[in-house]
């Protein structure tokens, strides 16, 4: 399906003109893959903002774009919110490389503080948008609650995504410069993650001198 043997990691435009003509194919296995699959580190929202900038150039509608990613993330979550219910905890570890029993934790702490809206919340920050549907699973929680929000969470991330993309597409420096885009998507993104962490050191730190 990819076209190039190799592609930057976080290079949202790559990605896309790689799928080629299975562009929207390609956007559908990576955020079904993001929002649940138990691999956080795809480029889900630069992915979206990009592929709605660049969609004339891919060959492609604003809305297959949207429909496609929605129904990607909606399945995705449920796989996510399966396989906590079916494997629960027993799936991470504390020195694993990615199910790590850290994160999971924190994304279980996000749902229970947030509860159903942790599914939409948790939508717009990386990391916790993959595991929040697996704490969903291990918490057992209703099923029918879990389709209401997950599907909330998902039309509402790739709205905003999109809008997004479309309206930064009017501004002719932003379209000319994608790459200067994708820096300050990455950034802002990984921004939550970052600032979480430094607050768990500091209270660890506290805690340790105390």
């Amino acid at each position: 399906m990819i076209a190039h043997a190799s592609i930057p990691f976080l290079d949202a435009s790559s990605w896309l003109h790689a799928f080629g003509p299975w562009v929207l194919v390609g956007i559908a296995v990576v955020i079904f893959i993001e929002s649940g699959v138990l691999f956080p580190f795809l480029p889900g929202d630069s992915l979206l903002i990009t592929a709605a900038i660049l969609a004339p150039q891919l060959g492609i509608q604003v809305w297959q774009i949207a429909v496609v990613a929605v129904v990607a993330a909606f399945l995705g979550d449920q796989t996510g919110y399966w396989i906590g219910k079916r494997f629960g905890r027993g799936l991470f570890k504390p020195d694993a490389r990615v199910l790590k029993t850290e994160r999971l934790k924190a994304a279980e702490a996000f749902f229970a503080k947030y509860g159903g809206p942790s599914l939409v919340l948790g939508r717009f920050v990386p990391f916790v948008r993959t595991y929040v549907p697996l704490s969903a699973g291990i918490a057992a929680m209703p099923y029918r609650r879990f389709l209401l929000w997950n599907a909330l969470g998902g039309v509402s991330w790739v709205i905003v995504m999109v809008v997004v993309g479309v309206l930064l597409g009017g501004i002719p420096f932003i379209a000319n410069n994608i790459d200067v885009l994708m820096i300050v998507v990455v950034v802002l993104s990984i921004a939550p993650i970052a600032i979480s962490a430094l607050r768990r050191r500091r209270v660890r730190a506290r805690t340790s001198q105390e």
